[in-house]
């Protein structure tokens, strides 16, 4: 399966690296270092080189506890670093918003996908995504950043997540989003505990079942912290680990931090895949 990232065509039968580049002052694991253009450019330049295919630029925040950003903040944050990539580098820039605005704007620079952790529940978000005509990933979130933490409960975490995808494409579809342009991500993190995160980590694969490419998160979280006792810094072996069953399982798309690191776990499950074809 072939995806159009505004010109750049990828093979999504595989699997590739996106790296994560917060432009923001408080994302829970490197806020406050690339919000400057420079910073963030020389960052991206970096991940570039490391093997990221994709980047991911963010000016909001979505940790738990998160408070939302003035659109007009969020679109002076992220335009002026995706147009410099644009500019610069040979690599598709995605932007993590969930704002119809900065949709519009970071799509009229050259980025090459919209990555919604709200799956385009914003008004105006379904229709603002259709008319950049770019990929969108839709993420499955229960509650909102500041609350999604507090209490998560599932009846069956795996049909609920997959239903809710499911209802979103159709709604999204209906809106003028073209199938072929859609990626589905389960959330990992997004109001789930523990045992629900890795409820869907285990079953992974069964979420290709919905006909799209898959994208994981799951850098540096804090189910990793829970599992091994780590801080966020300490964190890079089970980023790995995680990154590896997720590639083994299907994932098209592994947004990450570490990305050389990342990078070098997806080329060991791409050769023992062909060495057993």
């Amino acid at each position: 399966m072939q995806i159009n990232f505004a010109g750049r065509k990828l093979d999504m039968s595989g699997c590739h690296v996106m790296g994560i580049l917060n432009v923001t002052p408080d994302s829970f694991s490197d806020g406050g270092r690339f919000n400057q253009v420079d910073a963030a450019l020389a960052r991206a330049r970096e991940m570039v080189a490391d093997g990221a295919l994709f980047i991911d630029v963010g000016g909001e925040s979505t940790r738990p506890g998160a408070t939302p950003v003035p659109v007009e903040e969020e679109l002076g944050r992220v335009c002026p670093v995706v147009e410099a990539i644009v500019r610069e580098l040979d690599v598709v820039v995605s932007v993590d918003t969930s704002s119809p605005r900065v949709m519009a704007e970071a799509a009229k620079l050259g980025a090459g996908m919209i990555n919604d952790v709200r799956a385009l529940q914003r008004d105006g978000a379904p229709e603002m995504a259709a008319a950049a005509g770019i990929p969108v990933c839709v993420m499955h979130s229960q509650g909102e950043p500041d609350t999604m933490q507090d209490d998560p409960r599932y009846r069956n975490v795996r049909r609920e997540v997959s239903s809710f995808l499911t209802e979103r494409m159709r709604i999204i579809e209906k809106a003028g989003v073209r199938s072929e342009n859609i990626i589905l991500d389960p959330g990992f993190g997004f109001g789930k505990s523990l045992r629900h995160n890795l409820q869907l980590l285990a079953s992974l694969e069964q979420l290709q079942l919905l006909g799209h490419p898959v994208l994981v998160g799951i850098s540096r979280k804090s189910m990793l912290g829970h599992i091994t006792g780590r801080d966020i810094s300490e964190r890079l072996p089970a980023s790995l680990a995680a990154a590896t069953i997720s590639a083994i399982k299907g994932a098209s798309i592994i947004r990450v931090h570490d990305v050389r690191e990342t990078v070098d776990a997806v080329k060991v499950v791409a050769a023992m895949e062909e060495a057993g074809q």
